[in-house]
C-alpha cells in the first residue's frame, strides 16, 4: 500500500522532471561533441556579430524598459491625474502584442513607402522620394519594438512593489530634505530593486529568444544564426552548439531572476504600513503625466491595432477566407489541448507537493518552471532530437508510430514552455485553500484521488480556468518552436503571420495578427482584475 502511495504522488513528479530536462540536456551535450567546419566558419566570421548585436539589443531594451516600466508604475501608484484609472490597466495592453507583430506593423508604417511616409507626402504635397520617418529595420528600431511590447513585465512588478511600500518610509525621506524626484530615485526605486531586476531578467530572456522580429529586421542574433545554420547549412549539430551558448546565457538570467525574487522581501514595509494617499496633479503636470503614460500605450498597442485594422479592412476585404479559418482552427484546438494537459499536469504536481510535503518534490516542482525561460528555439531543437531518438529506438520501432513531425512534439514543447504559467496560477489557488480542509478530509477517510477530486478541484475551479486562459494565449503567440516542430503543411496563426510578413505581404498578415492580439487580450482581463484587488487595506 505504501508503495502504491509513493508511486502515485512522489514518482510522477520525478518522471516529469526527467522528461522536461531531457531536451535541454540534449542541446547542452552538443558542446562536448565534435566541431565541424561550419562551426569554424561561424566562429571566425559571424559569431562575433551575433554576440555584439545581441548585447546591443538586450542592453538597449533593458535601459528603455526600466525607464518606461518603473516611471509609469510610480506615476499611476502615487499620483492622480487625467484618465489615471484607465491608464493604470491600459498600460498592460501592449503585453497582448507579440514583438514580431509590432515589428511587422512598424515596417508597414515607417518604411520608405509605408503608411506614415505616404501620409506625410500627401498632406504636404511632397515628392515620392521624400522620406520623413527614418528606417526602422535596424538595431535601434528593434530596441523600440521590444521595449514597447515588453515593458509591462517591469511595469507590473514595479507597480505591485510600489503599492506595498509604506507611506511612512517615503515621508521620512521628505523630512530628511529629499524632494519628490529624489524620493523616487534615491528611496523608492532602490527599495524595489529586486522586483525590477526580476522583471528585467524576464525581458532579457524574451528578447534573446525572439526570432520573428529580429528576422524581419534582418538583425543577426543567436536565434537567426541558429535558423540559418539549420535550414541554410543543413547542420543541426552546429545549430545545437549555437543554441547551447544561448541557453547558457538564458540560465544566467534565470539564476539572476531567482536570486532577485528570493531577496524581494526588503521592498515591503513590514508591520509599519500606511496606505499611500494619491497626490492630485493639475495644469501642466497633469497633462505631462497623462502624456507620459499614454505614449507607451499608443506605440505598443493602439498604433499597431490601427494599422492592422487599416490593412485588413481596406486592402484585404476577404481575409476571413478558408485559409484563415483553417489556420485559426489549427491554432485553437492545438492551444486548448496543450492548455488542458499543461494545467492538469500542474494540478497533479502541485497536489503531490502539498500532499507529500517533501522538500525534494518542492525543488523539482520549482525547477520545472524554468522551461518558461528557455528560448522556444532551444526547446524545439531538443524536443526534435528526443523524438528522433525515440522513433529510431526499440520502442519506436515496435509501436510503429512516427513521433517526429507530428503534433506530439509541438504539444510537448508547448507544455514545457508554458508550465510555469499554469503552475504559478494553480499554486496561488492552493495558497487560498486552508490546510485544515485536508486534515478534515483525511479524518473522513478521504485521501489521494478522492481528496483531489472531491475537495481540491472544486476550490481550484477559478485557478484552473485562469491557467487554461494564460496557456492558450502563450501557445497562440509562440513562433520559433512552432516553425520548427509543426507537421508538414500545418500552419498556425503565428506561422501564417510570419510567412506573409517574410514575403512582404503585410496586408495578408493583418487578419492572423489581429486574431493573435485579440486572444492575447484575454489574460489582460485577468491581470486587470488582479491589479484592482492588489492594493492592501490601510493599516497604521
Amino acid at each position: 500500500m505504501f508503495q502504491r502511495h509513493f508511486n502515485a504522488w512522489s514518482f510522477f513528479p520525478v518522471v516529469c522532471f526527467i522528461f522536461f530536462i531531457t531536451p535541454v540536456i540534449i542541446v547542452i551535450a552538443s558542446l562536448f561533441g565534435d566541431y565541424s567546419e561550419n562551426w569554424t566558419h561561424l566562429y571566425n566570421y559571424v559569431l562575433g556579430s551575433y554576440i555584439r548585436n545581441s548585447i546591443y539589443l538586450v542592453s538597449g531594451v533593458l535601459i528603455l524598459v526600466a525607464f518606461i516600466g518603473v516611471s509609469t508604475a510610480w506615476l499611476v501608484t502615487n499620483y492622480d491625474f487625467f484618465c489615471k484609472n484607465i491608464l493604470e490597466w491600459a498600460l498592460i495592453l501592449p503585453l497582448a502584442v507579440p514583438p514580431y507583430i509590432l515589428a511587422y506593423t512598424f515596417t508597414g508604417l515607417f518604411d520608405t513607402y509605408g503608411t506614415a511616409n505616404n501620409l506625410i507626402r500627401e498632406i504636404f504635397n511632397l515628392s515620392r522620394e521624400f522620406t520623413f520617418f527614418p528606417k526602422v529595420r535596424n538595431v535601434p528600431g528593434a530596441i523600440i519594438v521590444f521595449s514597447f511590447t515588453l515593458y509591462p513585465y517591469v511595469y507590473l512588478v514595479s507597480r505591485m512593489a510600489f503599492i506595498n511600500q509604506s507611506k511612512s518610509i517615503l515621508e521620512a525621506g521628505r523630512t530628511l530634505g529629499l524632494n519628490k524626484i529624489e524620493v523616487f530615485y534615491k528611496l523608492a526605486v532602490p527599495m524595489i530593486r529586486p522586483a525590477v531586476i526580476a522583471g528585467l531578467m524576464l525581458v532579457a530572456m524574451e528578447t534573446l529568444s525572439d526570432f520573428g522580429a529580429v528576422d524581419h529586421f534582418a538583425i543577426s542574433t543567436f536565434t537567426t544564426g541558429i535558423f540559418r545554420t539549420w535550414y541554410g547549412m543543413y547542420d543541426i549539430h552546429t545549430a545545437k552548439q549555437l543554441a547551447s551558448l544561448l541557453l547558457i546565457v538564458a540560465i544566467m538570467f534565470i539564476i539572476a531572476e531567482k536570486y532577485s525574487r528570493k531577496n524581494a522581501d526588503y521592498s515591503f514595509a513590514g508591520s509599519v504600513f500606511r496606505q499611500l494617499r494619491l497626490i492630485q496633479l493639475t495644469g501642466f503636470k497633469n497633462f505631462f503625466a497623462f502624456l507620459f503614460c499614454f505614449i507607451p500605450i499608443f506605440i505598443g498597442f493602439i498604433l499597431p491595432i490601427l494599422e492592422l485594422s487599416y490593412w485588413a479592412f481596406n486592402y484585404k476585404l476577404d481575409f476571413f477566407n478558408e485559409k484563415f479559418i483553417t489556420t485559426a482552427w489549427n491554432s485553437f484546438y492545438l492551444a486548448i489541448i496543450s492548455a488542458l494537459l499543461c494545467t492538469c499536469l500542474a494540478v497533479f504536481i502541485n497536489f503531490s507537493v502539498r500532499y507529500k510535503n517533501n522538500n525534494l518534490l518542492k525543488f523539482l516542482s520549482s525547477f520545472l518552471t524554468v522551461g518558461y525561460a528557455v528560448p522556444g528555439i532551444i526547446l524545439a531543437i531538443g524536443v526534435m532530437q528526443l523524438l528522433t531518438f525515440l522513433d529510431a529506438s526499440f520502442i519506436g520501432k515496435n509501436l510503429k508510430f512516427i513521433l517526429t513531425g507530428s503534433l506530439i512534439g509541438l504539444i510537448i514543447a508547448y507544455i514545457i514552455k508554458s508550465y510555469a504559467l499554469a503552475s504559478s496560477t494553480i499554486e496561488s489557488g492552493y495558497q487560498r485553500v486552508n490546510m485544515r480542509l485536508d486534515d478534515v478530509a483525511k479524518s473522513l477517510k478521504s485521501s489521494g484521488w478522492s481528496l483531489l477530486g472531491s475537495v481540491h478541484l472544486p476550490l481550484l475551479k477559478t485557478s484552473f480556468l485562469t491557467s487554461i486562459l494564460l496557456v492558450v494565449s502563450e501557445v497562440i503567440k509562440e513562433l520559433p518552436a512552432t516553425l520548427i516542430l509543426r507537421p508538414f503543411n500545418f500552419d498556425t496563426l503565428a506561422v501564417y503571420t510570419y510567412i506573409y510578413a517574410a514575403e512582404e505581404r503585410m496586408y495578408d498578415a493583418a487578419a492572423p495578427s489581429i486574431a493573435i492580439v485579440m486572444i492575447g487580450l484575454l489574460p489582460i482581463i485577468v491581470l486587470t482584475r488582479m491589479i484592482r484587488r492588489s492594493r492592501p487595506a490601510s493599516r497604521d
